[in-house]
């Protein structure tokens, strides 16, 4: 007996996530989208996954020895998040935000609460979807706001973190 699409999907939806922009290229030529398939794989080396529909428009920029960087979103940048996610060019989609470079010289948007700044080691087609495996290569921990969260289909906004 197996499980339907319809079904997993919506148990899927109350597992929360952090929303997240994944980039490539470069700031002359920018590639991005809005991912909540996102986690650590191990700490030694650094790496994290990112899952990206084979169907995406920019899954042909995202390949084995790219840079990719993960930016972490705080609870006020839900509106990038929706840009990332829209039909609009990449070119529309970089005019939000603020972005430079680290290491890879993939773009890394400076109002993130973290960026991870990656090489793609390894790409794996699963199904619907390529599981990219990121080493990291230098990381940037932003401003302490509070963190996005996507939950049953829905924005949530987490509060700042306590510093103790």
């Amino acid at each position: 007996m197996g499980i339907d699409a319809r079904t997993y999907r919506d148990a899927m939806a109350r597992l929360g996530a952090a929303v997240n922009v994944v980039t490539t290229g470069t700031m002359e030529d920018p590639a991005g989208f809005t991912a909540s398939a996102v986690c650590s794989v191990t700490d030694d080396p650094p790496t994290l996954l990112v899952c990206l529909n084979r169907t995406s428009r920019v899954r042909s920029r995202f390949r084995e020895g790219a840079a990719m960087c993960i930016n972490v979103l705080s609870a006020s940048q839900q509106d990038i998040s929706g840009v990332f996610a829209s039909a609009a060019e990449q070119h529309e989609r970089f005019a939000s935000g603020h972005w430079r470079t680290l290491t890879t010289g993939a773009p890394v948007l400076e109002e993130a609460v973290a960026s991870f700044d990656c090489r793609i080691e390894r790409i794996v087609e699963v199904g619907t979807h390529s599981v990219m495996f990121g080493a990291v290569e230098s990381l940037r921990n932003g401003s302490s706001h509070g963190g996005l969260i996507y939950f049953n289909r829905t924005y949530h906004m987490l509060p700042p973190a306590s510093e103790g």
